[in-house]
């Protein structure tokens, strides 16, 4: 059961991390808004979609980005004053254990590592699409990215695709060809000059198209120099041109999907993908492990005060993010599994933070 004194501390954490993230909140809209103004101005954006489209999408994005940053120095900064005002040391001398003050914290913590959880996998995703297409729309007109040249690509299981290069502003893939296997051995081939993307479901036109079909040592050919057929192929020009925040733009379950298929087909590095998937429940852990470890820093009265344990508070939360950066860069690049990557910082600043605990002030 909690008691007053676990009541009053989760109050306090709360309270402090609220007003945290509210006032970075308004810091944040205020910078970002004075680097875009002369965009709003000069493309005449409608003050709805600023507001709702894009303002209060950026305010989750960014706050996602920060929370245990946010957690880390609200639990320092009321925990400081605590200890200034010398109400860690009489509630010590009361006979209540520090592991037992950290239940409260652990408690708040908790909630705010769910909201966190939820925001990651859910909701920052489908905010992130009205955002992003804002921005597009807007801002970054081309900010683009993917692999137009040289394509090979699995659409099913025994049949590949490839193309030489895809053209963006007409939608056309040129130099296309299909290839169907069975039992490992090439049994038809089609080919086109050009494909042209008609539209759902995974229509394309050929033009200039030759077909080819084996059967053993017998083969049947058909030209269609000069003419076209319409076909479905399970392959859409989102495969070739996507944001550079794609990513960021699905809700985990379909991320775990994409990424299947795209293991399926063969095409590139999905890496960056699977790092994502897995920064979105590491990072909210961060919370837990940066509450004790503030805990554990501002508990302490020591002459700096405040500004010494702030300024601790703000270096161990530098420190954690340069790791996080580094070992992601790692496991993105090949050199590290991404599950290692990216709980790797977790796993460090777990064992500083119990270290830290254990010599806390009794």
């Amino acid at each position: 059961m909690l008691k007053k004194l676990d009541a009053y501390i989760i109050k306090k954490y709360l309270g402090t991390f609220f007003f945290t993230v509210l006032i970075f909140t308004l810091i944040a809209i205020i910078i970002d808004l004075s680097e875009k103004i002369e965009d709003y101005v000069d493309e005449s954006v409608p003050l709805n979609e600023i507001l709702f489209d894009y303002t209060v999408n950026f305010m989750l994005y960014i706050n996602g980005l920060l929370l245990p940053l946010y957690a880390l120095i609200s639990v320092v900064f009321f925990t400081s004053r605590m200890a200034y005002n010398s109400e860690i040391i009489s509630i010590l001398n009361a006979g209540v254990s520090f592991r037992r003050i950290l239940l409260p914290y652990l408690v708040a913590g908790g909630f705010i590592t769910c909201l966190h959880l939820l925001g990651n996998h859910i909701f920052i995703p489908k905010g992130n699409v009205n955002r992003v297409e804002f921005e597009h729309k807007y801002i970054w007109k081309r900010n683009d990215k993917g692999k137009k040249k040289d394509v090979h690509a699995f659409i099913s299981p025994d049949t590949k695709v490839y193309i030489r290069s895809y053209r963006e502003r007409d939608s056309v893939a040129l130099n296309f060809r299909i290839e169907k296997f069975e039992n490992n051995e090439l049994i038809a081939v089609l080919k086109a000059k050009e494909a042209m993307w008609q539209g759902p479901p995974n229509k394309w036109r050929l033009s200039d198209y030759e077909r080819r079909s084996f059967d053993g040592m017998d083969e049947v050919f058909e030209n269609g120099n000069g003419s076209f057929i319409d076909t479905a192929i399970n392959i859409t020009p989102a495969d070739f041109v996507r944001y550079l925040e794609h990513k960021d733009m699905m809700e985990t379950g379909k991320l775990i999907e994409f990424v299947q298929i795209e293991k399926e087909r063969g095409v590139g590095n999905t890496k960056i993908y699977e790092v994502e998937i897995h920064r979105r429940t590491a990072e909210p852990i961060t919370i837990l492990i940066l509450t004790v470890i503030g805990v554990s820093i501002a508990a302490r009265k020591v002459r700096g005060g405040m500004g010494l344990h702030l300024a601790l508070g703000v270096a161990v939360g530098a420190i954690y993010i340069f790791l996080s950066k580094f070992s992601t860069t790692f496991a993105i690049n090949e050199s590290l599994p991404a599950v290692l990557g990216v709980w790797i910082p977790n796993v460090i600043f777990g064992m500083v933070a119990i270290i830290m605990a254990i010599k806390a002030q009794k």
